[in-house]
């Protein structure tokens, strides 16, 4: 269904790349909190040398609201800037990018990471707070991990993360292997209230 899916979200942004161009989405508050402006000193060049489109919806600080505005004037066809809040669009854009973007500086919780690994979306996320908690490094040799994790707040880390996710969509049968093991992920109420259960028994001795 990622196929369809994100045929559907280019169509709806009027996107003019194909559709084995990697895509990157990003819902999110356009605060400092969220990492936006190691995603200004990261992008921008990165779209001159690598081949992706990106998806963004959010509002917030004016700041960031020209900086993406300015994104998608200057590449029209790969980048579409959403300003505001769109339900359907969030879901569109987390059911149909192919990886998603969160290089926040701190995350209590987080729960865009966990909608992407449902959707099938691979998230790139920095290791901090419930990201660090939902998502974890991705190791081909392996094959364990549902995603690409960076340490270091700053650019040359971020450009780490992208990079190397897009070297990894170019190998077809380690990218399914990652997008399943996200997929098979299990952050539900059902499981995690149970924890929980689990947990105040041992506590009281039942």
């Amino acid at each position: 269904g990622k196929k369809k899916n994100k045929l559907a979200l280019m169509q709806e942004l009027a996107l003019g790349c194909t559709d084995d161009m990697p895509l990157i989405g990003m819902v999110t508050r356009l605060t400092g909190q969220k990492g936006l402006n190691l995603v200004e000193q990261v992008v921008p060049e990165m779209m001159l040398n690598r081949r992706f489109a990106m998806a963004i919806l959010g509002s917030g600080e004016a700041h960031y609201e020209h900086f993406f505005s300015w994104l998608q004037h200057r590449y029209p066809d790969r980048v579409c800037f959403y300003r505001g809040f769109n339900n359907k669009l969030a879901h569109m854009i987390e059911a149909g990018s192919d990886m998603f973007l969160m290089p926040s500086l701190f995350e209590p919780c987080g729960l865009n990471q966990m909608y992407s690994l449902r959707y099938g979306s691979v998230p790139i996320v920095r290791r901090t707070g419930g990201l660090a908690d939902s998502v974890q490094q991705f190791d081909p040799s392996t094959g364990k991990g549902n995603g690409i994790v960076f340490n270091d707040y700053n650019a040359p880390a971020l450009g780490w993360a992208i990079n190397y996710a897009l070297d990894l969509y170019t190998e077809k049968a380690t990218w399914r292997k990652l997008v399943r093991n996200g997929m098979a992920m299990d952050y539900s109420w059902q499981k995690q209230g149970q924890i929980y259960v689990d947990l105040f028994r041992r506590l009281t001795g039942r």
